[in-house]
C-alpha cells in the first residue's frame, strides 16, 4: 500500500526565486529523491492549480505583521482546489514560531465554509473526511475563534499553479514549484469561488520552497550549492494585497460571527 501523505504540523520553508532553466536542473536533482505528490497531474508537468480565500481584518493587521518581518505570527486562509461543490476545502492556521512553520488544519465543506464565513459558528457537522478526529475539531473552533478574537474576514484570494515532490515514504520532505501567482478579489457574503481574474503580481520567477521536519537534508543543501541559491522571503498574500491595491480601512465591514 503506497505512503499516505499528510500534512506537516510543523516543518522549515526555504524561499528561493528561480528561471525556468534553473527549475528543470533543480527538477532533475530532486527526482532522485523525490516523487510527483499525489495531487499531480502528469500531463500538466506534475502541477495543479489551487487557491485560499486569506482572511484579515480591515486595518490589515496580518498583513502588517508580514510586511514588519514580525517573527511570531499567524496567517488565516481555505485552501481549496475547485469549484465543485462536493469537494472539500481546508481551514488553516498557518503560524510562524522563529523560523520554524507550524499549522493546524479542518477538512471542511464548501457549504460549511460559506456558512462560517456568513457569520455562523463551528459546527462538527461542516466537516468532512473523520470528523471524530479531535485534531480537526480543534482546528476548526480554534480557526474560527482567531478569526473572533481579531476580528478577521474574507480579503482576498491568492491562487498559482504548484508543481510539488514529495519523500516517497515519509512526510519529511517537500519541493514545491510555484507559478501564475495571481490575486484575486474577494466579495464579502460570497461563498469560495475559484479566481479567474484579478491582479498578477511580478514576483521575478518561479517560487522555489523547499520544506523539511527536521534536519536540513544534504542532498538539499547540495541543491542550493550546485544552483547557487540566494534564500529571499517571498509572501504570496502580500504581493498579492499590493497588486490589488487594497489598503486599511477599505471597506470591509462583515465579521465572522462568535463560536459557539
Amino acid at each position: 500500500m503506497p505512503f499516505q501523505h499528510t500534512l506537516q504540523a510543523s516543518r522549515f520553508e526555504l524561499k528561493y526565486i528561480i528561471d525556468e532553466q534553473c527549475a528543470a536542473g533543480i527538477r532533475d536533482f530532486v527526482s532522485s529523491h523525490l516523487e510527483p505528490d499525489e495531487h499531480a497531474r502528469p500531463e500538466e508537468g506534475n502541477s495543479y492549480p489551487l487557491a485560499s480565500l486569506y482572511l484579515d481584518t480591515p486595518s490589515l493587521l496580518l498583513y502588517g505583521q508580514t510586511l514588519q518581518g514580525i517573527k511570531n505570527r499567524f496567517k488565516l486562509r481555505i485552501r481549496f482546489y475547485d469549484d465543485d461543490p462536493d469537494h472539500p476545502a481546508f481551514m488553516e492556521i498557518k503560524r510562524r514560531v522563529t523560523d520554524v512553520i507550524c499549522k493546524e488544519r479542518a477538512m471542511v465543506s464548501k457549504e460549511g465554509v460559506r456558512r462560517i464565513l456568513s457569520g455562523e459558528g463551528p459546527s462538527r457537522g461542516f466537516l468532512m473526511g473523520d470528523n471524530g478526529n479531535p485534531k480537526a475539531g480543534s482546528a476548526l473552533v480554534n480557526f474560527c475563534n482567531l478569526c473572533d478574537t481579531v476580528g478577521a474576514i474574507g480579503c482576498c484570494y491568492v491562487s498559482y499553479v504548484r508543481e510539488a515532490y514529495v519523500s516517497p515514504n515519509s512526510n519529511s520532505v517537500r519541493v514545491t514549484f510555484d507559478r501564475q501567482l495571481l490575486g484575486g478579489p474577494y466579495q464579502q457574503g460570497d461563498g469560495l469561488k475559484y479566481p479567474f481574474d484579478g491582479a498578477r503580481p511580478n514576483v521575478g520567477g518561479v517560487i522555489l520552497e523547499l520544506k523539511f521536519t527536521d534536519r536540513f537534508p544534504e542532498w538539499m543543501h547540495g541543491v542550493v550549492q550546485a544552483f547557487n541559491l540566494q534564500r529571499t522571503s517571498v509572501p504570496k498574500y502580500v504581493h498579492c494585497i499590493n497588486s490589488l491595491g487594497i489598503e486599511p480601512g477599505h471597506g470591509l465591514d462583515m465579521r465572522l460571527g462568535t463560536t459557539q
